[in-house]
């Protein structure tokens, strides 16, 4: 189907009703019927429409939602000239989007058991994960390479890592009282600290 500027915005007001939808009421509950009625469209036949099914929907929310991360943490990681910087600013720029974004980390973490990629794993699999701990693992190996880094297996490390910032995702979607801003702060040290040279740290 062709995009016109019309059908774009009224994909993105499905995905925005969708994901508010979500984030209210779960995955289970969310229905067309909802979403239509969060939209204010007259019909749950106009998201079939732009959207092939739940799942192609639920894919789309994914994508703008890591779209919008990735637009605001790219720029700040790679303005920093230093592996640590890289890192501490992978972090920092991460935390605070789910700090900033409640609803969409919300949706996204209902979503994620449900959604299926192409070759039907979760969206949530270990190996669906992959991608994101490859690129922290990079940018740890290049850390080592330049003696920024203790020599440790950068694999192991990216995964201990993206836990810190999934657990977060977790606290969000739990409405849990813990703040972020001091989790940022101690997560970014703690990390900083195990994977330093020691005359570094």
């Amino acid at each position: 189907m062709e995009r016109t500027f019309t059908t774009t915005a009224r994909r993105s007001q499905i995905v925005r009703a969708a994901i508010e939808t979500i984030a209210d009421v779960g995955y289970e509950k969310a229905s067309f019927a909802r979403i239509t009625e969060r939209a204010g469209l007259s019909s749950p036949r106009m998201i079939s429409y732009h959207f092939a099914d739940k799942n192609d929907l639920l894919r789309q929310i994914v994508i703008e939602v890591f779209g919008m991360a990735t637009e605001r943490m790219t720029p700040v990681i790679d303005a920093e000239p230093t592996m640590a910087g890289k890192l501490r600013a992978y972090l920092e720029t991460n935390l605070r989007f789910l700090r900033d974004h409640p609803l969409e980390i919300t949706a996204l973490t209902e979503i994620g058991p449900h959604l299926r990629g192409d070759d039907g794993e979760a969206y949530t699999s270990t190996g669906s994960q992959d991608h994101s701990a490859s690129g922290l693992a990079e940018i740890l190996a290049d850390g080592q390479r330049t003696g920024e880094f203790r020599d440790f297996d950068t694999r192991s490390m990216a995964v201990l890592i993206r836990a810190s910032v999934d657990a977060a995702a977790q606290r969000v979607r739990d409405g849990s009282d813990v703040d972020l801003d001091t989790y940022t702060a101690e997560v970014v040290t703690a990390i900083d600290l195990a994977v330093r040279e020691a005359d570094q740290a």
